[in-house]
């Protein structure tokens, strides 16, 4: 994203979204990667979620996290 990236409407609202709630970062490292979270489920199952972000501060939905977690079945020992 680079410097698009600040120019875009929606990384600036999630700034001031975040900074509302009083998250302050620690502004070290590189700072232009974006994030993502992945749900892995056991052996064959594969990925249950995938969520990249689009955009800095893009999050992800924590139902969806909680439903893929669910769906994850136990590995037979």
């Amino acid at each position: 994203m680079m410097m698009s990236g600040l120019f875009r409407i929606g990384v600036w609202q999630n700034f001031f979204r975040a900074w509302k709630s009083g998250y302050s970062g620690n502004l070290e490292g590189e700072g232009f990667t974006l994030g993502g979270v992945y749900v892995i489920g056991a052996e064959r199952q594969g990925v249950l979620l995938e969520h990249r972000e689009k955009e800095f501060g893009d999050k992800v939905s924590l139902p969806a996290v909680l439903e893929a977690a669910e769906k994850i079945k136990p590995q037979a020992s």
